[in-house]
């Protein structure tokens, strides 16, 4: 079910008061629920010698939210310049930084290897010649190609810009082992918001396949694999959840035949974004207009701008009015923000309580791939973020961006080349 029972109990009791003195729209996170679902991760991986999440900063790129994760021993995913210094923002540093990009220039490499660098994935086999000097450790991201499938989000991997191919495997740390790398991983990524708990069993089974490919050939060990990220969560009330335990279980039996069968066994790395926040979010937004055309439609003060996914997806996000509950009488509506494009709607034709100006719409699961996402087109502007701590006090952990930010990139030494 979209959102905890938890979480909306605690978020009904603050609501009002955090609309009235902060003002909407804002995102909200519940620290109390990102933790749990952390202890949770690291609860069904407790019997994995050297497990380890790295969060992708990517799904909620906010130091607050990094500080919980970081007391909760994980390190971060990045895949940017910036994203790499917010994670050395909150004294994240070495091995506590995975740098997963692609397409990446010298100039982000130079950033994700100065002060005292990071676990390098390569994206690339042509990046090892591009990169200022080889570091000890090394891992590639590995693309199957045909012998795999994605799943239905991330897509057929041959088409797949991501990672190097499987001919390029070898190549790759050889050609690293020659440059000086001395210790090594190997990466993959085949999913996102994936519910089966076997598709990441199967994806632990092909990195493994591919370390002992690697391992008899080229005579070296490898220290982890990675992976990835892609669990998902149930957005759609009653769609099942990924069965967590069951995956550890499984991923577990397999890295333990390994072992019987190889002699040694790698650590075991993943770096999951939406499903550690992603339930533990949500937009919250006042409804300031009513609209009855071909259609009914409701309109709230947060735009597409603010939450992307429901817009330019399609993807279903719950949404309940704060103290109407079923007694109310309900509408088919569309629910609309303000930008000049017609797909800027966080639902379409939902049933939902008849609505009054004022009264405090909450949209779910926003806590990865929401703010994080957001745009300025139209020359709209991206919400404030909350922190509903533990206590049940509400931080301001981000304000929301005022005109002055909007033209400040105007601002700027005068510039021509004459030619």
């Amino acid at each position: 079910m979209p959102m905890s029972k938890d979480f909306r109990a605690r978020l009904s009791q603050i609501i009002t008061k955090a609309s009235d003195h902060f003002g909407t729209p804002f995102h909200i996170y519940d620290e109390k629920g990102i933790r749990e679902t952390g202890k949770a991760l690291k609860d069904a991986f407790s019997d994995m010698n050297g497990f380890k999440e790295f969060f992708a900063v990517k799904a909620l790129p906010n130091p607050k939210v990094m500080s919980i994760m970081k007391e909760m021993g994980f390190g971060f995913d990045c895949s940017s310049s910036p994203e790499v210094l917010l994670a050395r923002s909150i004294k994240s540093f070495e091995e506590e930084i995975m740098f997963t990009s692609n397409n990446t220039s010298i100039a982000e490499f130079s950033t994700a290897l100065e002060n005292r660098g990071c676990i390098l994935n390569l994206d690339d086999i042509s990046l090892i010649a591009k990169i200022p000097k080889m570091p000890e450790l090394i891992s590639f991201r590995y693309n199957p190609g045909p012998r795999r499938k994605g799943n239905k989000i991330i897509g057929n991997p041959v088409e797949s810009k991501y990672g190097i191919s499987h001919d390029q495997v070898l190549p790759a740390y050889r050609e690293a082992i020659k440059r000086g790398a001395k210790r090594f991983g190997m990466h993959t990524m085949l999913a996102s918001n994936e519910l089966n708990h076997e598709y990441m069993i199967e994806t632990t089974k092909m990195l493994l396949d591919m370390v002992d490919l690697v391992s008899t050939e080229l005579k070296i060990k490898f220290e982890f694999i990675n992976i990835g990220g892609g669990l998902g969560i149930p957005y759609q009330p009653g769609e099942p959840s990924l069965n967590l335990n069951l995956m550890a279980k499984g991923i577990l039996e397999i890295l333990n035949n390994f072992k019987t069968a190889k002699g040694f066994i790698p650590r075991l790395f993943m770096e999951s974004g939406r499903y550690m926040t992603g339930p533990h979010g949500a937009l919250v937004t006042s409804v300031i207009n009513h609209k009855n055309i071909y259609r009914k439609y409701v309109g709230v003060d947060a735009s597409m701008s603010a939450l992307m996914r429901p817009g330019m997806y399609e993807t279903y996000h719950h949404i309940h009015i704060h103290g109407k509950d079923k007694s109310v009488p309900r509408k088919k509506v569309d629910v609309t923000g303000s930008l000049c494009e017609n797909i800027d709607k966080f639902a379409i034709q939902r049933e939902l309580p008849v609505t009054e100006e004022g009264d405090l719409l909450i949209i779910h699961d926003t806590g990865a791939h929401g703010h994080s996402m957001g745009f300025n087109y139209n020359g709209h502007l991206r919400p404030k973020e909350l922190l509903l701590r533990e206590d049940n006090s509400i931080e301001l952990i981000r304000r929301e961006e005022k005109i002055e930010d909007y033209f400040a990139t105007l601002e700027f030494k005068q510039d021509k080349l004459v030619l």
